[in-house]
């Protein structure tokens, strides 16, 4: 019989090959999980000024599932440690996505939640988690227009006050 977590320690290692290719410092902790009494997470990592402290989890379908118990493991082992707490998720044919678990869905029963959906409009995508992005929303582009100044140009161009060439160097 396949090992039941097969699948789950291979994107583990996953996550520990990418962290490392981006440069990071990182361990796979060898006895997370069930296979200790002792509370560790999935995965430490750290950059030589942020430390995480990840619990990670995959899925083939929708949604992923925590319990009270793992995300307060997980909370107590990163304050203790000096590292910030994160879940990694991450679903089949996507990428990794990270929250910080208060910003996960809580459940009636008091474990934790998160969809396919909110994990990629809301989760933070691997290459902002290491720092080579940054995720900009349109909200905060806005859509206030183009400024007055090239507004002013291009009114003075159709009124025939300027020709393209004049206009042009103007809008450089």
């Amino acid at each position: 019989m396949a090992n039941s977590n097969a699948k789950g320690d291979r994107r583990e290692r996953e996550l520990v090959n990418a962290l490392d290719e981006a440069g990071f410092a990182v361990m796979r902790a060898p006895a997370s999980g069930s296979a200790t009494e002792r509370e560790l997470p999935d995965v430490l990592s750290g950059d030589g000024e942020t430390f995480y402290a990840i619990e990670a989890k995959s899925s083939a379908g929708d949604p992923i599932y925590l319990t009270g118990e793992e995300v307060e493991a997980l909370l107590f082992f990163a304050r203790n440690f000096g590292a910030k707490p994160r879940i990694g998720v991450r679903f089949d044919r996507e990428d990794w996505y990270f929250f910080h678990p208060a910003d996960l869905h809580t459940t009636d029963g008091g474990n934790y939640r998160v969809k396919k959906e909110k994990a990629l409009s809301d989760g933070t995508d691997f290459d902002e988690f290491v720092g080579n992005s940054e995720k900009v929303t349109l909200d905060e582009v806005g859509d206030d227009g183009p400024d007055q100044s090239v507004l002013d140009v291009l009114s003075a161009f159709e009124r025939g006050d300027l020709d393209k060439e004049e206009a042009a160097a103007m809008l450089e």
